[in-house]
């Protein structure tokens, strides 16, 4: 594409950030419906967050993408957020729209497509998500109306018990929480239909590890890790040795973003041409 002056710009901000898939998955979105948009990445570290969304206000930016450590540190210093992103105080996607910074929450969006096109609805089954960080909320408000029982486990106990108060609130709908202790692991996980990690365990530097391994689990559960770099995490590893339908972290990537994609752009979002960039990416790493 040429870079004019009327070119709008996108960006995705974290710490780190040098891994993030996003720009090859946007970027051909943008050119395949002839928008005359780019993305970006910029790391930012946590001393930062607030210069950097007077900067993509001051520049007059189209959207940003958050990741982590930011998605809740953003949040005071925008002008508005959706209802979800409120009720889960997460945002991971902000619109710059007549000088304001509009904030959403897309990661249950992108968890549920995942799940759905390949063939995992979650009506009527029992979900388990590990982890209760930004993306673990906003996949446990997403699903919680169509799963038939919800659990949820966390390091910190306090912090999912306040995430099941307010879902208990929202939808008048009971999830159970506990500790994320092997023992209560490999308990829960033994009826449960859908497996969710949402932790950070199986990125760098912990690449070598799994809070789940192939004895836990059984061939007609579905495994989804959301972490996409290394996109064969040792879960997925430990999915596939235990003959598990496993879902990987790109295809959740691929979701929200294209939940992003449409709230910058209004435009249906490319999500074939959205994930033939980012498998063509991962083949080049």
């Amino acid at each position: 594409m040429t870079i004019s002056g009327k070119t709008r710009v996108c960006a995705v901000i974290g710490d780190p950030i040098e891994h993030s898939l996003s720009p090859v998955i946007q970027n051909a979105a943008f050119n395949a419906l002839n928008l005359d948009i780019i993305y970006t990445a910029f790391t930012v570290n946590a001393s930062n967050v607030i210069n950097a969304l007077t900067g993509i206000r001051a520049l007059n930016f189209l959207g940003l993408s958050v990741t982590m450590p930011h998605k809740e540190k953003v949040i005071p210093h925008i002008d508005w957020i959706d209802n979800t992103a409120k009720c889960l105080n997460t945002v991971n996607t902000i619109h710059c729209k007549e000088n304001k910074l509009l904030g959403y929450s897309t990661d249950g969006i992108g968890a549920l497509g995942a799940l759905r096109e390949n063939g995992a609805n979650p009506h009527g089954k029992r979900v388990l998500i590990l982890g209760a960080g930004g993306a673990a909320r906003a996949i446990a408000y997403t699903l919680i109306e169509d799963a038939d029982e919800l659990v949820v486990l966390n390091r910190t106990v306090t912090k999912v018990e306040k995430l099941a108060e307010t879902l208990k609130q929202k939808f008048g709908k009971k999830i159970r929480v506990n500790s994320l202790s092997p023992s209560i692991i490999r308990k829960e996980v033994i009826d449960s239909d859908i497996l969710l990690d949402t932790t950070s365990v199986g990125m760098k530097p912990s690449m070598d590890q799994s809070l789940i391994t192939s004895d836990y689990l059984r061939s007609d559960i579905v495994v989804m890790d959301i972490v996409y770099s290394p996109v064969e995490t040792r879960l997925v590893r430990e999915a596939k040795t235990a003959g598990a339908k496993v879902i990987n972290g790109v295809e959740m990537l691929i979701y929200q973003g294209a939940a992003a994609f449409e709230i910058w752009t209004e435009h249906k979002p490319p999500v074939q041409v959205m994930r033939k960039a980012a498998l063509e990416q991962i083949g080049r790493v």
